[in-house]
């Protein structure tokens, strides 16, 4: 498949994309109450970002704008976080986002709702487990509890960014060899 006329929605969802995993990387270093990190509350927007740009492009634009973001975002985050978080988040962010695309294509036909819920939360699942793991496994900070609440912040933004979704829909056209 061809990838035409998206060169502007693949730069600016690219740069979104860098943009949200940086901050994503600075803000999970700042836990709230013992129990969650503010990056549980900005980084659920990455799959909303893929999602977009898969039903726009396709799986391949989705794709380009999953390893350009991850680049980018992983050369931002060695020097804005710690060398640590930022393999965890290169690692995690990168599987994740693959399967999100990927679940996410298989089901773009069903109903709106279904191809955003049950590839945010597969993918969800999957970077929550290594992001963490490899983050905190084997510091003193309580990194199975952190991920038990940013998962369940995670899936009541995937909730919350249906609406946008729903509305960049009719916004968002599909590229005619995709219908």
């Amino acid at each position: 498949m061809t990838i035409r006329n998206t060169s502007g929605s693949f730069l600016l969802a690219t740069a979104f994309m860098a943009t949200i995993v940086t901050a994503s990387n600075i803000l999970v270093q700042y836990p709230i109450n013992g129990w969650l990190t503010w990056g549980a509350f900005s980084y659920p927007v990455t799959f909303l970002v893929t999602d977009l740009i898969n039903r726009k492009v396709g799986v391949q634009g989705a794709r380009r704008v999953v390893y350009v973001g991850f680049a980018t975002a992983v050369m931002a985050s060695l020097l804005l976080a710690t060398p640590r978080i930022a393999a965890a988040s290169g690692s995690a962010f990168l599987v994740g986002q693959l399967l999100d695309v990927t679940v996410f294509n298989h089901l773009r036909h069903f109903s709106w709702w279904k191809a955003p819920v049950i590839s945010s939360t597969l993918a969800s699942i999957l970077d929550t487990v290594l992001f963490f793991s490899i983050a905190f496994a084997g510091t003193n900070v309580p990194w199975v509890n952190l991920a038990v609440g940013d998962f369940g912040i995670k899936m009541l933004m995937a909730l919350t960014l249906l609406v946008p979704f729903r509305a960049m829909m009719n916004i968002i056209r599909p590229q005619p060899e995709l219908v």
